[in-house]
């Protein structure tokens, strides 16, 4: 073994696929923001906590309308992905710089992502670690999928600008559903 620098540790423990958030103002403008930094909390009903930086765009709306969606991309989306995360959201259309098509969820006003394979729509359920760590709880309200798209492969990103693809699937008996 050798020592590891603690600004390293994230590499490590990259949580799972980098996904987009959009999210709607109350004045009405969508903006959408890659994200790797999520987890599941709970299978039923579907909750997942996410890191969304006070210094990103969607903090505000977030906050404020306690609505989003998390749209899972697939690895054929990787460079337009890229873009969103390189682009800053407050002077700029990051659907239209990203060639990104927003559409009409049924539950809440953030829009859903037609390219990506999935789409989860959210409501913020639990705040309370937001001031310290911006933490969001979030309890997925309806979910999407793209029949179009069977078999996708996600991205992962493991740090300075380096990402991982799914691969091989292994199968093990599981206990739970």
């Amino acid at each position: 073994m050798k020592d590891l620098p603690l600004a390293e540790v994230y590499r490590l423990i990259e949580p799972g696929p980098v996904v987009l958030l959009t999210t709607r103002s109350r004045q009405g403008r969508a903006n959408v923001m890659a994200m790797s930094w999520h987890m599941m909390v709970e299978i039923a009903p579907p909750t997942i906590a996410c890191v969304v930086s006070s210094n990103d765009f969607s903090f505000f709306p977030l906050r404020q309308t306690k609505e989003c969606v998390i749209a899972l991309p697939a690895v054929e989306l990787a460079e337009r992905v890229v873009k969103v995360g390189n682009c800053p959201g407050r002077d700029t259309d990051k659907f239209a710089t990203a060639w990104l098509t927003p559409l009409r969820a049924e539950q809440v006003s953030a829009p859903l992502v037609a390219e990506c394979f999935a789409n989860l729509e959210c409501r913020v359920v639990d705040t309370r670690l937001v001031d310290r760590y911006n933490l969001f709880v979030l309890e997925v309200l309806k979910a999407w999928i793209d029949p179009a798209q069977p078999k996708p492969k996600t991205i992962h990103h493991i740090g300075n600008g380096a990402f991982v693809v799914d691969g091989e699937v292994i199968h093990f008996e599981s206990l739970i559903p």
